[in-house]
């Protein structure tokens, strides 16, 4: 019988400067899912890869001295020791600047022409360069991007404009009745409401200002602009437009293009329209899925608060990163990573709950049946718990799986090793022991906990396939097929336990934070003190914990946000020159430190009362970066801050 095809795909990362952590989650969910699938028994291809034209990409280059081709070779190259460190395992890689890519899309780019879904045109709006976005006055937000909130420059050039108009209804028309196209369903409530239905306009997909990217081969002067280039990779890579195309007509449609929340209107608009328009199918399913942000901020070289992968492999090894990444990361909300709460996770899940309920138990087999596992049908009511428990993880985890929803899907799998740690307390082999009358039971006990392990590492090797092999080989299990997960006993008798090496030693927080994490010494320039002030000077200052309740901008101004604050028993409004730096869905809700006692004043024509605390510094291209004291969400409003 022929294996059921899958096939998935990463949104191909832009290789304008070296992946932190946060950009790492999605070839990590990726690479799950596609281990799951393959476990499950489909035929899947797996691909990513690196999206390298455009003039961000050109201007790096210029600015390190290289050329854009050495410069996306020495990013990608990173990428993919990166993806190999995490233990990646993909079918294809494809870059955007592979010959066979770049032909492709000069034939995609032909065909559209020539049919008249492209047309020349002239360009005149404004201009993302960090998104390499373009925009029209009304689409800007403050003046600004409304994507990432940064400066937009006024663009003026000659160009080649994909009709998305004349597909608007078409589009809509899909996408309302394919009702899993867009996932998750607040996803596809905003492109349908916020972008498509409110008209869509022509998009631009040549650029005549730079030249790193794939010629118009009718049209020498102009570039094909990134979203056709990038987005046609999902089929080019399988051969479509190229000598071979069997992959395509074997794989595509998709099942499903894993992408991040930031690029969905691109995935969810222009690439079905594309799609619609060369006449191919579109793609089962787009899963948008949230950040990863460094406690609650987005991770930024200018805020300095970046985590590379290999800081994190090399202290807590790629399993650990692994399963924190995907255990931690909610289904539609932004998650979040610190090193404290990576311990904390690190400690509690792998070493406490996992790590040392297979060393106990292969250490209590090795002990008590001189190492060898037996079934003795011993059996009493609380093993058909435990039992119940292991062979109903598999259900709830292929459920959650469908869905996307991996942190739902491992915490069924981990309740599994849950579910053992308390059956140990409940039938206390280490008593059992004593009594040779109750040889057959201990036997019994330490079969189940055995095979119940066995299940729960089987399931858990998509997410932590390198550990889970470890205690496969430990409890010297020889059926890891995924049908033997859904009953239970196939642990055979007589089987003999292996070596268990820690898996997952713990991590002392105190000790780790005094090596590993500690801050590097940086040598800032010394500013001139102020003058010192007595005790009795500083608590006249009143700090309170305050939450911000609403935002908006000042008007005539792009630095001035007038914030509504609450201290729980009263409300009142201050002005903060933060506009900059944060859009107002960044600070709605959150918990702050307020200097209450200050005067009031006026701020262009607004009253403020109180000040917001922040720190400032120069990003490294001289702007300024100011970053707002944000505190625990547990802080109670109105407390003095001492």
């Amino acid at each position: 019988m022929e294996k059921k095809k899958y096939y998935i795909t990463t949104a191909i990362p832009y290789t304008s400067q070296k992946p932190h952590i946060g950009n790492s989650y999605e070839i990590v969910f990726t690479d799950a899912v596609t281990r799951f699938k393959r476990m499950q028994g489909y035929d899947v291809f797996f691909l990513t890869g690196t999206d390298e034209h455009g003039q961000k990409i050109e201007d790096c280059a210029k600015k390190a001295g290289v050329s854009p081709k050495e410069w996306v070779d020495g990013i990608t190259g990173d990428i993919k020791r990166v993806y190999e460190l995490l233990g990646i395992r993909y079918d294809r890689f494809i870059r955007t600047t592979d010959d066979y890519h770049e032909k492709a899309v000069q034939k995609i780019f032909r065909k559209l022409y020539e049919q008249g879904d492209i047309y020349k045109g002239e360009y005149e709006g404004w201009y993302c360069k960090p998104d390499e976005s373009f925009w029209t006055e009304t689409q800007l937000v403050d003046g600004k991007c409304p994507e990432c909130g940064r400066e937009v420059v006024k663009t003026k050039e000659e160009a080649y404009f994909l009709r998305l108009s004349k597909y608007q209804k078409q589009l809509e028309d899909y996408i309302e009745s394919n009702p899993d196209f867009i996932y998750p369903e607040g996803r596809k409530k905003e492109m349908l409401n916020n972008f498509i239905k409110p008209g869509l306009q022509d998009l631009c997909v040549s650029r005549t200002s730079f030249k790193w990217g794939i010629p118009v081969d009718f049209d020498d002067k102009h570039v094909v602009y990134v979203w056709i280039d990038a987005l046609s990779n999902y089929i080019t890579a399988l051969g479509f437009m190229g000598d071979d195309d069997s992959l395509y007509k074997k794989y595509w449609p998709a099942d499903v293009h894993i992408i991040g929340k930031d690029v969905l209107r691109f995935h969810t608009i222009y690439w079905p329209i594309m799609l619609m328009a060369l006449g191919e199918p579109l793609p089962k399913k787009v899963f948008g899925h949230p950040w990863l942000l460094f406690g609650t901020d987005k991770m930024s070289k200018s805020r300095g608060n970046v985590i590379y992968a290999d800081d994190l492999v090399n202290v807590f090894g790629a399993d650990a990163v692994r399963y924190y990444l995907l255990s931690e990361m909610p289904y539609t909300s932004d998650g979040s990573i610190t090193y404290e709460s990576l311990i904390e996770k690190y400690n509690s899940d792998l070493a406490n709950t996992l790590g040392n309920l297979v060393s106990r138990t292969v250490a209590m087999i090795k002990k008590y049946s001189g190492g060898v596992i037996n079934y003795t049908g011993v059996c009493e009511e609380v093993d058909e718990d435990l039992k119940k428990t292991a062979v109903s993880a598999s259900e709830e985890a292929e459920k959650c799986l469908e869905e996307f929803r991996m942190s739902d899907c491992i915490e069924a799998i981990m309740n599994i090793a849950r579910r053992c740690n308390k059956y140990i307390d409940e039938t206390t082999p280490w008593v059992l022991a004593k009594s040779e009358e109750k040889k057959s039971r201990l036997d019994e006990v330490l079969y189940n906990l055995a095979e119940s392990i066995r299940i729960c590492a089987v399931l858990l090797s998509p997410v932590m396939p390198s550990s889970c092999e470890k205690i496969l080989n430990a409890l010297g299990a020889a059926k890891t097929d995924y049908d033997t997960v859904k009953t239970f006993g196939h642990i055979e008798n007589g089987t003999k336990v292996g070596d268990c090496e820690t898996l997952f030693a713990r991590i002392d927080a105190e000790k780790f934070f005094e090596s590993v994490a500690a801050p590097k010494k940086e040598e800032i320039p010394a500013e001139p003190e102020l003058p010192q002030i007595a005790i009795d000077d500083f608590m006249k200052t009143e700090l309170r914990v305050a939450q911000i309740l609403e935002c908006e901008k000042v008007a005539k101004s792009d630095k001035l946000y007038k914030l509504k604050i609450t201290f729980g028993s009263e409300e009142r409004q201050i002005v903060s020159g933060i506009a900059k730096c944060y859009k107002p869905e960044d600070l709605m809700g959150k918990k702050v430190a307020v200097v209450k006692n200050l005067a009031p004043a006026k701020i262009r024509g607004e009253e403020s009362r109180g000040m917001l605390l922040a720190s400032s510094h120069k990003d490294e291209d001289g702007n300024d970066v100011i970053d707002v004291i944000f505190l625990d969400e547990n802080a109670k409003l109105g407390d003095r801050i001492r």
